[in-house]
């Protein structure tokens, strides 16, 4: 075994561990798989930039667009509409039905696309008929995919290997080549599906008959995301000190982690308030939150008492300082963030606040990305400071006198010194155990000893009985929590909301929404995208990938295919349908298509299939001149040409292709097929094509499609070589197998975008998927020979 096929096997399995686990964003591994793979000479640099303007990669981006035009123009509206009054109400004829139309697009559009678009029909079908979604959405996702497998054009895959035929010399298949083999495998899987398959598909969230908002049974919908036990009702006394502050100011959504739903006001109630909304004494709150997070707050009551210290001096007594550093130009600081320097822990000081071009940022501080010329104010032992001039890149530090803290900086008007008595249940207790700074907002800046000792404290410091708390950052209801409790502020009901339709109403109301396959915020946080402020609706809960997520909901980093609980009112509703980061689940909410321009866009995927069936035009300039057209037609517009094209498969596929290309210079695929050919040689012909669909198959459940593909075509050619067999039955079964992605929720992302709306666990996939896959896999091992002999 040479240098160069140890070194090429050595960058694939580290390509195939990333693609498994997706350590890192795979368009990154798909750069850096061919700079490495140029660096080390396995392919020239012209070969490893081949993949950008490779026939295969620009047919698949222009497909996209193409697939986009057919979307905006509300092709696949006009048909469910049409669905009911040719299905009936009979479930199996429906999902046969549901199929066979997502099947059909799939053909001549991105299935992903057709699996978005089918979706908020499909829901309200469900709606109609009563018929749970979780017996309809699989089904769906999988007529996308088996109705892709049906036109090269269809999937990647298909355009994969008719490009690597034409590649290595060898006659390409057709644009209707795949359709003999495909639509077998189509119209099977589908039966199998509809009348066996259905039966291992679980019967949940069954959806009652809609109002005139399409939004079915609230009860049943909050029930999926178990939040009957999260609703409940606080009662504000005349007295409280949330009495006049909105709701945006009471903080009862950022520090108490509550959803403030709906207000009772004497007999009129007010749901979905806005943040706006100012609080009234006697009012009463039906909120959303974690119970046992608001005992562990309220246990909070009365367990500090105001100290009767002077808070005047209290930042430079017991050996501490308060000063200045700042960044110099060249600091290794610059483009960090105070909370991944882990400055506290690492130099044992507090900082008050950031002053950048004399502007001062006190929230957020520790994640602010730091700049040349940053002034950072802290605050901490006197020797501690001293040290810190010593850092790379610091400037001395300047420690300021009593004058400049109150009158420049006003911190000490924003220090309180409490007590921790006793009989406080935070004695024993370390400082992240008690969640004070987590919970509400505030710092503990030192504590002092009974011994007159003042320390820093870090996250593992215990609370001693006689304790003096510095804190900053405390509001007066802050205040009011710590020293009094919950009590002081609201009384919890004694009783839950019991029947949660209550918050639907001809203005209000609950509605799932997806994450879109185009969405541009992917790993962006609700609160980053301020979320809340721009769209003025309420997340209750999150469906990831099989669970619920109802906590921490602000800082959770969104993903493909998440599906989100909303409440707010209908109007706002409707706004977010129009916001292509989302996919609203109900056809009467989304942005209305352009289907006075359906008609144009059909005629465009006419004029651009017609010259290919012909063998006039190739393919890649086809779909090309199609694109354009689209755009040109304002069928779609190129802003939303360019959200339609999924960049990550592009990148992915192109940066991957001169993997392929060292597989095969090097002699690696070679070897591999070598091996095929001794393990399964004996078998025959017919042992070898069962081998590669098998792995395949197996393969397509962790790596992308596109991916896995590339890996697999430079073997499949060189097993057809060396067993002097036709390498087409070989091509069609390893693109059939690609795409045949069943198993799991994460094989490929029209199962993602279905879990949340079905209520999916990850088994389901595998139930159904599963057996699914064995039939398909027969079905080729009989009908590609009849199709595709496997002599030369």
């Amino acid at each position: 075994m040479s240098a160069e096929i140890l070194l090429v096997f050595g960058i694939l399995i580290v390509v195939i561990g990333v693609l498994v686990t997706e350590v890192m964003p795979l368009e990154v591994l798909a750069m850096l798989v061919l700079g490495v793979l140029a660096v080390t000479g396995l392919v020239s640099p012209t070969e490893a930039l081949a993949g950008f303007s490779n026939p295969a990669v620009v047919t698949i981006w222009a497909v996209f667009i193409l697939s986009g035009g057919l979307t905006r123009t509300g092709i696949a509206n006009i048909l469910g509409r049409n669905l009911l009054k040719v299905a009936g109400e009979g479930e199996s004829r429906l999902i046969l039905l549901v199929m066979f139309v997502a099947g059909g697009l799939s053909a001549f559009m991105n299935n992903v696309a057709v699996a978005a678009l089918m979706l908020p029909v499909v829901m309200d079908i469900c709606r109609k008929t009563g018929h749970p979604p979780s017996r309809m959405l699989m089904p769906l996702a999988y007529g996308s995919l088996l109705g892709g497998l049906t036109t090269m054009i269809g999937t990647p895959p298909n355009i994969l290997v008719s490009e690597a035929l034409r590649a290595n010399d060898l006659t390409p298949f057709g644009l209707f080549d795949f359709t003999p083999v495909g639509i077998i495998v189509m119209v099977s899987g589908m039966l199998f599906i509809t009348f066996v398959g259905i039966r291992l598909l679980p019967e949940k969230s069954a959806m009652a008959d809609g109002e005139a908002t399409g939004t079915g049974d609230v009860n049943l919908m909050l029930e999926q995301y178990h939040l009957e036990e999260r609703l409940f009702r606080i009662h504000i006394p005349k007295d409280s000190p949330l009495v006049g502050h909105t709701l945006a100011s009471s903080h009862l959504g950022s520090r108490l982690g509550l959803n403030v739903v709906g207000i009772n006001r004497g007999r009129r109630s007010f749901l979905a308030p806005a943040a706006s909304d100012e609080i009234m004494g006697d009012d009463e709150l039906i909120v959303e939150g974690r119970l046992d997070r608001i005992q562990e707050m309220n246990n909070w009551g009365q367990l500090l008492t105001l100290s009767d210290l002077s808070r005047e001096n209290i930042l430079i007594e017991h050996g501490m300082k308060v000063a200045e550093i700042q960044l110099a130009a060249g600091s290794p600081w610059i483009g960090k963030t105070l909370s991944g320097l882990n400055f506290r822990n690492m130099f044992g000081l507090n900082v008050l606040e950031l002053r950048r071009f004399e502007r001062r940022i006190e929230y957020n501080v520790k994640s602010q990305q730091l700049r040349a010329g940053d002034v950072i104010v802290v605050h901490g032992p006197a020797d501690k400071i001293s040290e810190l001039g010593q850092v790379e890149g610091i400037m001395a530090p300047v420690v300021l006198g009593l004058s400049d803290i109150h009158e420049d900086y006003a911190l000490g008007r924003k220090v309180r010194i409490l007590r921790v008595p006793n009989r406080s249940r935070l004695l024993g207790m370390s400082v992240s155990e008690s969640r004070l700074g987590d919970a509400l907002d505030v710092q503990v800046l030192s504590i002092i000893r009974e011994s007159g000792e003042a320390i820093i404290p870090a996250s593992d410091t215990i609370f001693e009985a006689g304790d003096m708390l510095v804190v900053s950052g405390m509001s007066d209801l802050i205040a009011v929590l710590l020293m009094q409790g919950l009590e002081a502020v609201f009384e919890k009901g004694t009783d839950g909301v019991n029947d949660i339709s209550l918050l639907e109403d001809d203005k209000v109301g609950v509605l799932e929404v997806i994450v879109s396959p185009h969405s541009n915020l992917n790993d962006q946080t609700l609160d980053e995208i301020n979320f809340r402020e721009k769209f003025g609706l309420n997340v209750l809960a999150v469906w990831r990938k099989g669970r619920v997520i109802r906590t921490g909901l602000r800082d959770l980093q969104l993903q493909f295919g998440d599906a989100l609980l909303l409440f707010g009112s209908w109007k706002k509703l409707a706004v977010l349908g129009r916001e292509p980061d989302f996919v609203v689940l109900t056809e009467t909410m989304q942005e209305p298509a352009r289907e006075e321009k359906a008609k144009t866009a059909l005629a465009i995927m006419a004029a651009v299939l017609l010259p290919v069936i012909f063998g006039w035009v190739p393919i890649y300039i086809a779909v090309v001149i199609g694109a354009a057209c689209m755009v040109l037609t304002k069928c779609l517009t190129m802003d939303e040409a360019y959200r339609y094209i999924e960049w990550k498969a592009v990148f992915l596929i192109a940066g991957m292709l001169p993997l392929g290309v060292a597989l095969d210079k090097t002699g690696a695929a070679a070897m591999v097929a070598e091996n095929v050919i001794t393990i399964m040689g004996p078998f025959g012909p017919y042992g070898v094509l069962f081998g590669l669909l098998s792995i395949t198959f197996a393969a397509t459940s962790i790596i992308p499609t596109a991916a896995l593909v590339v890996l697999m075509v430079p073997i499949a050619l060189q097993t057809s070589a060396g067993l002097g067999i036709s390498p087409y039955p070989l091509m069609m079964g390893i693109a059939m197998a690609a795409s045949s992605s069943f198993t799991s929720p994460i094989s490929h992302p029209a199962n993602v975008l279905v879990m949340g709306p079905g209520g999916y666990s990850f088994m389901d996939y595998v139930k159904l998927g599963l057996p699914l896959t064995l039939v398909i896999l027969a079905l080729l091992m009989i009908v590609i020979p009849v199709f595709w002999p496997m002599t030369v």
